[in-house]
């Protein structure tokens, strides 16, 4: 009876030593961020479209967290992105104080043949993206290359900001997929500082830049007709482009056209943001609940109308599946992506 009784009496013991230490780990949850500060950062300069949409984010994703930790913002430009993302996946605490935003373009890096990169972007912890992109050539109006038409015959200058860029990357592979003759510029450090160099006149244009940074950095480019519209990336006509060509309607044959399109599968995933690799995962589901409630939260919401921002939620299961997709992709269109990109 007594062998019993110490039997019974361990069990109950263990069962709520067990319950303890669950409801131990559900608090541990709940008050991780209680006192704490999330770092946010951003790839870019101060000033840039995502350091834009990193700050509106920052003033708003902490009261969707428990404990309604003070959110910092932190630029860490460098390398092309590259400087920041080495910095999330390989230094940054592993804790869910620190997040950041990264070039949409970085995380297809690996799948196309870059050696220099020291990351897996299927062990990133994707928050998801802020929105859905597309993007436009341009030229500015003074320029002789004012159409599509015009530039599959003349040079246009337009910035270089780095080999991993966007910027870079997407019109090379244009000129490749389709015959534009885009002559790239390296040096600048981003895209709001080669917009200066073309409205001082050292540049034409800018061959890749999202329709929403030329709104809310330039609206008066579009107003005053500053610009020409030479081309854009989206999927389908879009209703605030009337008559402006889809590239990708452009391709030379249909294995380029699904270079092409592997190219900007980038754009779903317009504003990505990211935790380290290898969080609890009860820290990893606070954030991404945290930033998929932020999306739809009036307040914040109204400040992104305010700020001129474009706001459509991606999810991080769609980052996922994004990334799935695109790294299953056939081998002869990958090939061909890094044959014109030269690796």
């Amino acid at each position: 009876m007594k062998g019993r009784l110490a039997l019974l009496a361990a069990g109950v013991a263990a069962w709520f030593a067990l319950a303890g230490a669950q409801q131990t780990s559900a608090q541990t949850a709940d008050q991780f961020y209680k006192g704490r500060q999330v770092t946010m950062l951003v790839y870019t300069a101060a000033g840039s479209t995502y350091d834009i949409y990193a700050r509106v984010l920052a003033r708003h994703m902490g009261s969707h967290i428990p404990s309604e930790p003070n959110f910092i913002v932190q630029n860490m430009p460098g390398a092309g992105g590259l400087k920041a993302v080495d910095y999330l996946y390989n230094i940054a605490p592993k804790d869910g104080t620190v997040i950041g935003t990264i070039g949409r373009g970085l995380p297809f890096e690996p799948m196309l043949g870059r050696t220099d990169v020291n990351f897996d972007p299927y062990k990133f912890t994707w928050l998801g993206s802020m929105n859905r992109e597309f993007s436009l050539a341009i030229s500015w109006h003074t320029s002789k290359v004012k159409t599509l038409d015009d530039l599959m015959k003349q040079e246009l200058l337009i910035p270089g900001t780095g080999a991993g860029a966007d910027s870079q990357i997407i019109p090379l592979a244009i000129n490749n997929l389709v015959g534009t003759k885009f002559k790239i510029i390296n040096g600048y450090v981003n895209t709001t500082e080669a917009a200066l160099a073309m409205e001082r006149g050292e540049l034409d244009g800018v061959g890749y830049w999202s329709w929403s940074s030329i709104l809310s950095l330039h609206p008066d480019w579009v107003k005053d007709k500053k610009i020409n519209l030479l081309f854009h990336t989206g999927m389908a006509p879009s209703p605030d482009l009337p008559g402006v060509p889809m590239i990708r309607e452009r391709a030379k044959t249909a294995l380029d056209g699904k270079a092409l399109d592997f190219l900007l599968a980038r754009e779903i995933i317009g504003r990505p943001f990211v935790a380290p690799p290898s969080l609890p995962p009860d820290r990893a589901k606070i954030l991404r609940d945290a930033f998929a409630e932020t999306m739809k939260d009036p307040a914040f919401l109204k400040d992104a109308e305010k700020t001129g921002i474009d706001v459509e939620l991606v999810t991080a299961d769609e980052v996922d599946a994004l990334l799935k997709k695109a790294g299953a992709a056939p081998a002869e269109v990958t090939d061909r992506v890094k044959a014109l990109l030269g690796r």
